[in-house]
């Protein structure tokens, strides 16, 4: 049987922290409802492939739109579940690559951080599949303003600690993929937006504990031991309240 998640992509031990992360900015979303929405067509059927614990699925379904969440991490899709109760939005646990779903069965495919963790050239032949005609495909992610000057500060103790810190593939130009795939998307958008975001000096922390990278593993001994001590310079360096500037990027294409 194959397993659903890697073990490199099990984010069990980070679901409960992704509260504390800032959600898409709203007027971006708002944008894209737009681009996806035509004719007399009211409502939009979405994918929200690695669905998480529902931060996008639910600013989709505020904006009357009926999503299948796709999430094939366990802890993650339960408080999903939760957050979910009375809403538009169903949660089956598949993944991106494999969904199970109908074809050609949805007006929008999403990725809301998560079209790094898998295969993205397999991840788009998935999209085209799910979507119906003239329907579109849209990866999106935070970043966070490295020119910040609480961003930098973390930054700069990271790097004290992980001299060879990289953030991967989500810090990429997603349009070279796209465009390597001619044959099922074109007419790409494009869309970023800035925002600040109130944090709490504590939330903060706890925001960095739902990031999976190789540096930190809070499932071992040793990575929990290097996130504290990232944890407690950063407590030194940093006020306990502030408000932190991020960018929402977003590349969506039409199916072709």
């Amino acid at each position: 049987m194959q397993k659903l998640v890697e073990q490199i992509w099990d984010y069990t031990q980070h679901a409960k922290f992704y509260s504390y992360r800032p959600n898409y900015a709203p007027k971006t979303i708002d944008m894209l409802i737009t681009l996806v929405k035509s004719g007399e067509l009211k409502e939009l059927k979405v994918a929200d492939i690695g669905a998480g614990t529902g931060n996008l699925s639910l600013m989709l379904e505020e904006r009357d739109c009926e999503v299948i969440a796709v999430e094939p991490n366990d802890a993650m899709r339960e408080i999903g579940i939760e957050r979910a109760q009375g809403k538009k939005i169903h949660f089956i646990r598949a993944t991106g690559l494999e969904s199970g779903l109908q074809s050609a069965e949805f007006d929008w495919v999403t990725f809301g951080s998560s079209f790094n963790v898998m295969d993205r050239n397999k991840a788009l032949n998935e999209a085209y599949r799910l979507l119906k005609n003239k329907g579109y495909f849209s990866c999106m992610w935070n970043h966070r303003d490295l020119n910040d000057p609480i961003q930098k500060i973390a930054e700069d103790t990271i790097l004290e600690f992980v001299p060879h810190y990289t953030r991967g593939i989500r810090r990429e130009e997603q349009r070279p993929v796209i465009e390597s795939r001619k044959d099922l998307f074109d007419c790409i958008v494009y869309i970023e937006e800035d925002f600040y975001f109130h944090q709490s000096l504590e939330n903060y922390l706890n925001a960095w504990k739902s990031v999976k990278n190789p540096y930190w593993d809070l499932e071992t001994q040793e990575g929990r031991e290097l996130f504290e001590r990232i944890s407690e310079t950063l407590s030194q360096r940093l006020s306990k309240e502030f408000d932190i500037k991020y960018t929402t990027r977003c590349w969506s294409a039409k199916k072709v």
